[in-house]
């Protein structure tokens, strides 16, 4: 019998056409024999569209921007199969990056509803999408990172120069100013001086009203996937090379202006190393389904936890099935692993009593 699998993907969020790719991709590598998938796409205004049941990969992202009389309430969208009404999704799949479908909103629609669903529960959602509350998290659990601050608009609106003083004083340059609540780089200034720190706070607060700070260091940056749910499994690590001064938005969406090496050549033992504390971050924000972890790693091998994403990409540019390729799971192979995983998550919390 086949799975029953809701794709959701577009959202409310900068990171809207990332998501596009990110579904096309995913229907591509679906095995059509093993899963009936639906998508369901919801547009940059908020408004859910149900399209007709997939029995061919699509070619182009246009296919999956369905129009208006389409449009469907969510419990609709996320609930039933159109050719069969009666007939409850076994899953549904949130392909939704950024605000507004990564951060725990949607995850908490699912768990209202009832509904499977794949990836990460609200709490583990939330806390990674903050990157603030994030970098706490991980400050608590003794895993090492760059200095860090950060500001909310009103305060920064407050007082603008005292917030400049507060961040020279504490971080210095280079810096980094990012917004709290957003991936895929959107929104990141790297900052020398105090014109372009001025200029990175006001581009950063352009997508959310609280931003982090943090040190800029020499280092590379190596990712790690991890999937599984208590008992992680973690990918070999990959390292980004950008031929820009640092890995934006356009360097990994538009142009692909970067270098991925698979595996990455690292000094022996820091491997491992950095497996155990992907792991650890993982567990420390009590994440499921899967994650990629990113650190630095400076000249004289010192490793600093930089973020966890909740749901990375699946784009031809995208490290985390890549990391999974390399470290023998295929492409296919590791959606249905994700699928299984939220199916194991789901029957798992059936098991709680609901009342005393």
């Amino acid at each position: 019998m086949k799975t029953k699998l809701c794709l959701l993907f577009g959202g409310k969020s900068a990171e809207h056409e990332v998501s596009l790719q990110t579904a096309k991709a995913v229907i591509k590598a679906l095995d059509l024999t093993k899963f009936d998938i639906d998508p369901v796409f919801i547009t940059k205004d908020g408004e859910w569209r149900k399209g007709p049941s997939l029995s061919a990969p699509v070619e182009d992202v246009k296919e999956l921007q369905f129009g208006a009389q389409s449009e469907v309430s969510p419990a609709e969208g996320l609930t039933h199969v159109p050719s069969a009404p009666d007939a409850a999704y076994d899953i549904v799949f949130p392909l939704l990056h950024g605000p507004n479908g990564e951060d725990g909103t949607v995850q908490g629609l699912l768990e209202v509803l009832n509904v499977p669903y794949v990836g990460n529960g609200v709490l583990a959602s939330s806390a990674g999408m903050d990157k603030v509350i994030m970098k706490n998290l991980f400050r608590d659990a003794g895993l090492p990172q760059v200095d860090y601050t950060s500001f909310i608009r009103s305060v920064w609106e407050q007082d603008r120069k005292a917030a400049y003083v507060k961040t020279e004083k504490e971080i210095g340059y280079p810096c980094f100013i990012k917004p709290a609540n957003l991936g895929s780089s959107v929104g990141i200034s790297k900052c020398t001086n105090r014109t372009e720190l001025e200029a990175g706070f006001e581009e950063a607060f352009l997508f959310d009203r609280k931003i982090v700070i943090e040190q800029g260091v020499k280092a590379r940056e190596i990712e790690l996937g991890v999937i599984g749910n208590d008992f992680p499994e973690v990918s070999v690590p990959g390292e980004i090379v950008a031929k820009k001064d640092f890995y934006d938005y356009k360097s990994k969406y538009v142009d692909g202006d970067s270098v991925m090496i698979i595996p990455a050549e690292l000094p022996e033992g820091m491997a491992e190393e950095l497996q155990r504390m992907a792991k650890i971050a993982f567990q420390t924000v009590d994440c499921s389904g899967l994650v990629r972890a990113d650190f630095f790693v400076t000249d004289k091998n010192e490793i600093f936890i930089n973020e966890i994403n909740t749901m990375p990409g699946f784009t031809p540019y995208s490290m985390f099935p890549l990391l999974w390729e390399n470290t023998g799971v295929p492409y296919a192979e590791l959606i249905e692993k994700l699928v299984q995983f939220g199916m194991e998550r789901y029957q798992d919390k059936q098991k709680l009593k609901t009342s005393i």
